[in-house]
């Protein structure tokens, strides 16, 4: 496999009204396995953004008037285009992001559903009936767009990560400026973008505009753009949160995680540390749903440390272009920097290395701590690295304050041989999602997703939610006749 390449009409240039270069100037798109330069990208600034707004501005009214099954047959043919392309797709997923063949793969499947879902919203009904306190009245709320949308989209999973605000987005009648990662330029934006013009979405309606901070700050305070959806840090989110406050703008934030999974006295060990091992060590740790505390009870952890250390030393790490691997690479240094400083502090603060700890260039070895205390980093930060941190518990109660016990609120996972048990324990735990006897690594295409607390603002995309995320609610009352008021 080898047909990545630079394309013409992308190589250093945004998609704005057609292929153009970027007032930003441009960024090179660096492989994380060997740091060699697989091309360049227009790298968007304010500027560029502000044209963006403005064109989609004047090309989202046209788009809201399209007949919902002709907005609907475009994202059906986009979605064919995904799935044509979908070797070209996947090896920029690989070579760009770092990405195994199989979680490619998955990715492209995933994006693929989302794109269907999206178009067939549009059948679905989009609006109700009320009663009303006045005879003859009626009383309709219905979905209308938004306008514009800015998506925010992060460099783990670029491809579903953006489609998941942009496809819904479209389908109801926005027009969407997304802003990808400069890190995943290609695979989460470019590569969309000539998807969807080739699918025959008109001009003006999608803009995509790789860009850092500067590009991102812009479409978050620009006056035209009437919501962002923002998927990435809880720091970064809170400062987008506080701005979109201000300005009265619609926010949806998805934002980090510190997820635990649970495992009680009477769990199936191999079951459980399978999906320890899962959800831990799946695309480096490098997913907000990453298992970040895995929290054992005293009778089992022994057992569990060692299943899981077993596990994660039979992995393999390596380049994931050229070889068949479980774990690819970390996107960069600082990234790679941050993990090991974690792991080598919670280590000198008394937790035991079972495996992993290592890496040479930005290959990080699957880790297992064991004897991990909340007042260590490991129990403590968002890793978002391929580490899998293990604390011990005596009570279901002492189970839950720990899994309480971080302002993250994004997933979490209980295993047990009792799905009473397990369910009891589910109402307690603070968090948009809980599975039983599975790992916290879950995505259904239909299901509503989001967190509480620093893990989001109570977003959720996925499934009918997503006509109340990328849309507005008007109420509208008719009578045949008008009312005569007493003045």
């Amino acid at each position: 496999m080898n047909i990545v390449k630079q394309n013409e009409e992308w190589d250093n240039r945004i998609f704005s009204d057609g292929w153009r270069p970027a007032i930003g100037g441009s960024s090179p798109v660096v492989e994380p396995s060997t740091g060699e330069t697989l091309g360049n990208v227009g790298l968007g600034n304010a500027q560029d953004v502000e044209r963006a707004a403005q064109s989609a501005v004047r090309a989202q009214s046209a788009w809201a008037s399209t007949p919902f099954d002709q907005r609907a047959a475009v994202l059906r043919e986009a979605a064919r285009l995904l799935k044509e392309r979908g070797s070209e797709i996947n090896e920029w997923n690989i070579r760009e992001c770092g990405s195994t063949q199989a979680k490619a793969q998955w990715e492209l499947h995933a994006t693929y559903e989302q794109l269907l879902a999206a178009a067939a919203m549009l059948m679905q009904p989009d609006g109700a009936f009320y009663p009303s306190v006045m005879p003859g009245r009626m009383n309709l709320c219905r979905h209308v767009p938004i306008g514009v949308v800015g998506v925010i989209a992060p460099w783990n999973f670029p491809l579903l990560l953006a489609i998941r605000s942009v496809a819904p987005a479209l389908a109801v009648g926005n027009a969407v400026v997304l802003k990808p990662d400069p890190q995943s330029a290609v695979a989460g934006g470019l590569l969309l973008a000539k998807v969807f013009e080739d699918a025959g979405l008109p001009a003006g309606v999608l803009h995509v505009v790789p860009g850092g901070a500067e590009a991102g700050d812009a479409l978050v305070r620009h006056p035209l753009v009437g919501m962002i959806s923002f998927t990435g840090s809880t720091a970064v989110g809170r400062s987008i949160g506080r701005i979109c406050g201000e300005m009265l703008k619609k926010v949806a934030l998805e934002l980090g995680g510190n997820n635990a999974l649970i495992v009680l006295d009477d769990a199936d060990i191999e079951a459980a540390s399978s999906s320890g091992a899962w959800g831990s060590f799946l695309h480096q740790g490098q997913i907000c749903m990453q298992t970040g505390r895995h929290l054992v009870h005293r009778s089992v952890v022994e057992q569990y440390a060692a299943r899981l250390a077993a596990r994660a030393k039979t992995l393999r790490v390596g380049n994931p272009h050229t070889e068949q691997v479980d774990l690819g690479p970390l996107i960069n240094h600082k990234q790679r920097n941050r993990i090991d400083d974690i792991v080598r502090r919670s280590v000198a603060a008394g937790a035991t290395l079972r495996a992993g700890g290592e890496y040479a260039n930005l290959f990080y070895q699957p880790t297992v701590l064991s004897g991990v205390t909340p007042d260590m980093p490991a129990f403590q930060d968002e890793i978002f690295g391929p580490v899998a941190p293990i604390t011990v518990f005596d009570t279901d109660d002492e189970a839950v304050d720990l899994a309480n016990g971080s302002p993250f609120g994004l997933a979490a996972a209980v295993h047990t041989r009792s799905l009473a048990r397990g369910l009891a324990l589910s109402s307690r735990i603070k968090s948009g999602m809980v599975h039983i006897n599975d790992q916290t690594v879950n995505n259904e295409f239909h299901v509503p997703f989001g967190g509480m607390g620093a893990s989001g603002n109570g977003s959720r995309f996925g499934g009918a939610a997503n006509f109340h995320e990328f849309t507005q609610t008007q109420w509208i009352s008719a009578l045949h006749a008008p009312i005569t008021y007493p003045f």
